[in-house]
């Protein structure tokens, strides 16, 4: 037992993300709603998908979130190909929302705020690999402007004490991830991964922004 919570201590240490230096300030650039058609999708990679779905299934606005892979050369994905680290692809979200009711630099805020750390390169907490790497996937140029701007407002505010690695690039394409990897932490809330690394984190976006929380 002395074992097991030592076991939890240390990953709990290496799990959390480390905060930010100041309250994350709102994107001053963002997409304008009124010229979105329809649902939109936005890809991001933080660290294992089961910590990124499980904190944007807690949005308001957010529709849909679905774990997968993005970001490599090859025309196909399984999780056991991307974690050999040689398909440079990285464990990704694709998370479909209502841009009436959230806009594209609110999901990059929750993305930086409490997702993941964006200072980390190549991992997150204690997964380590390009897999595990820190992105932003853009569908558009319009999603490249405001990712870039976003960044380098934090940049300009000092808002980390390292600097941001998160990758800026084209959405090549999205392969979802295998079901058994779909709402993992719904499904395995007491997962020794899930208590250590996962949920603090929706435990951080309820009480950093209760705003945009889902009922």
């Amino acid at each position: 037992m002395f074992r097991q919570i030592v076991m939890l201590a240390l990953l709990a240490g290496l799990g959390c993300s480390a905060a930010p230096r100041i309250p994350l300030p709102a994107p001053v650039q963002d997409m304008d709603p009124a010229k979105a058609k329809g649902r939109q999708k936005a890809v991001v990679a933080g660290g294992c998908f089961w910590c990124t779905e499980a904190v944007f299934e807690a949005v308001a606005g957010v529709e849909k979130v679905v774990s997968g892979y993005s970001g490599g050369d090859l025309a196909s994905a399984t999780y056991e190909m991307v974690g050999s680290g040689r398909t440079k692809h990285a464990e990704s979200i694709e998370v479909t929302y209502d841009p009436a009711k959230i806009s594209y630099g609110r999901i990059l805020q929750i993305f930086f705020a409490v997702a993941h750390d964006p200072t980390q390169l190549n991992r997150q907490g204690p997964d380590y690999g390009p897999q595990y790497r820190s992105a932003i996937f853009y569908a558009s140029e319009e999603e490249k402007r405001v990712a870039t701007a976003y960044i380098a407002q934090l940049e300009q505010a000092k808002a980390f004490s390292g600097k941001i690695v998160t990758e800026l690039a084209p959405l090549k394409a999205f392969y979802p991830a295998e079901d058994y990897h779909q709402d993992f932490v719904k499904r395995n809330p007491n997962h020794p991964y899930v208590v250590v690394n996962s949920s603090p984190k929706v435990t951080k976006l309820r009480k950093e922004f209760p705003a945009f929380l889902k009922p």
